[in-house]
């Protein structure tokens, strides 16, 4: 599925990160299983983030994009975006995913664009549309997110403790 591309922060927004012991582009990579999937964030702020998927390897048995692809595809998007709007204080979790599926895939790539509906001081959600290669819609979803406090470790990979 190739190597993960790694998002491009300004120098400052990554000290800022640093300062806290938090690796900023481990935080708003794709993470494991968006490794696994071919996710590629392409661009990242808090008022838009893209980021693509191959259909391929991402199928259910009819041969379409699977529409569990196309939920970790909009929860990265959209949790990417949470945590660019909330600051290097809070951290992103995800409580509430929707996604409605309006037509299959079967090959090629499918890019996820993500832009806030309501940036708050402890929530935040975003609507990610989903895209084929000829620009038709494959799935709408909206993802709300927790913002809350930044915990020592927050920025560590799993099974890591300080």
């Amino acid at each position: 599925m190739g190597e993960q591309q790694q998002v491009q922060f300004p120098q400052e927004v990554i000290d800022e990160y640093a300062a806290l012991g938090v690796d900023l582009p481990a935080l708003f990579s794709a993470g494991h299983l968006g490794t696994r999937m071919g996710v590629q964030i392409l661009s990242a702020s808090a008022e838009e983030v893209v980021g693509t998927m191959p259909v391929e390897g991402n199928t259910q048995p009819y041969g379409l994009l699977h529409g569990g692809a196309s939920a970790v595809l909009a929860e990265t998007l959209g949790s990417v975006g949470s945590m660019l709007h909330g600051g290097s204080s809070k951290i992103a979790v995800g409580v509430d995913l929707n996604c409605t599926h309006h037509r299959g895939v079967r090959s090629g790539m499918v890019t996820g664009v993500a832009r806030p509906v309501h940036r708050g001081r402890s929530t935040a959600t975003y609507e990610i549309v989903i895209s084929d290669e000829e620009g038709k819609r494959v799935c709408t979803a909206r993802l709300t997110c927790l913002l809350r406090d930044v915990r020592p470790g927050d920025g560590e990979p799993v099974g890591v403790s300080g």
